[in-house]
């Protein structure tokens, strides 16, 4: 399975104080996993250059072996942005994948067009299922103008997604955060995960930009009914240039906005692949918050997504 991975000899050349160390017995959730499987769905930003090097199938058997020797006891499927009208497709694909006997994924956060009128019609369907924990709509993709997610119809039916029982995940440009809260405010029944660190790039040197993106965040963490989903910054890393102390900053940023009980642990694989592997994402979030509590860190690592996507 082709991927861009951090060299060994990098993290080899680490300092001893900076080599993480897995600890293999902890519990993971892992509420971030995207898989696909191109016989069954077309994913049009696999056309642009970042989505190259992933234009091919990551199905279980190859999150599996990613995965091998951390203890991953259930995950959460999230949806890859698929062609819009596959949407019913995917979800169908995904749920049967949860079904199998054995199967380690627990729930799915599922694709939706939440601009359209007939969004609720869809959601409305899955509503029910087990499964089906949360909807996603990307907002940072180049199609997707800012503010978006403020329009009328957009918003009713966020609000229908807390009616339901449902989440959804804000997925958007950094600078934009501040729409998210806009959201936010305007759908209080509605729990909310704010994905991948707020989309911070952890190579930007832009101060009053990361000035405003963490004024925002602050906002965000001030509303009870959104949490932080700790994924994704590695994947704005440098490949094989990067150590866990470039990431360090804004996920403690996150963590300690957002506070123990609304922080959970996401892989991003195989979007990770961009600058490391699975298992080097996991091993530089250990040694970040190896300091902390070893109750903080199991309901990093388990026990918060558990409790909010009601895993069994």
């Amino acid at each position: 399975m082709a991927a861009l991975t951090v060299p060994e000899a990098i993290a080899a050349s680490q300092p001893a104080s900076e080599k993480p160390v897995s600890n293999a017995s902890q519990p993971i959730v892992d509420t971030h996993v995207h898989l696909w499987d191109l016989s069954k769905l077309r994913l049009p930003w696999m056309s642009l250059p970042k989505g190259k090097p992933l234009a091919h199938n990551y199905l279980l058997k190859d999150y599996d072996a990613a995965t091998a020797g951390a203890n991953v006891v259930k995950t959460v499927y999230t949806e890859v942005a698929c062609d819009p009208k596959q949407h019913t497709v995917e979800a169908e694909y995904v749920i049967n994948l949860c079904r199998q006997p054995g199967s380690r994924m627990a729930g799915a956060v599922i694709g939706g067009s939440l601009q359209s009128e007939r969004f609720g019609d869809y959601i409305k369907e899955y509503a029910q299922n087990p499964y089906v924990k949360g909807v996603r709509m990307v907002l940072h993709d180049p199609d997707r103008p800012k503010g978006m997610c403020l329009d009328r119809q957009f918003v009713e039916n966020v609000r229908l997604l807390g009616q339901l029982g449902l989440s959804f995940d804000l997925c958007m440009r950094a600078p934009e955060i501040i729409d998210g809260v806009r959201l936010v405010e305007k759908c209080p029944q509605t729990r909310f995960v704010v994905d991948h660190c707020g989309n911070w790039d952890s190579q930007s040197t832009d101060a009053k930009l990361r000035a405003e993106w963490e004024k925002a965040m602050r906002e965000a963490a001030s509303h009870p009914n959104v949490v932080c989903k700790i994924s994704g910054i590695v994947a704005t890393a440098r490949p094989g240039q990067w150590k866990p102390a470039d990431l360090e900053p804004t996920i403690n940023f996150c963590l300690d906005s957002f506070g123990e009980r609304r922080v959970f642990f996401g892989g991003d694989w195989p979007v990770c692949t961009a600058a490391a592997t699975w298992q080097q994402w996991l091993e530089a979030l250990e040694a970040i918050v190896a300091n902390r509590s070893p109750e903080f860190r199991k309901r990093l690592f388990h026990d918060n997504a558990v409790q909010f996507y009601k895993l069994t």
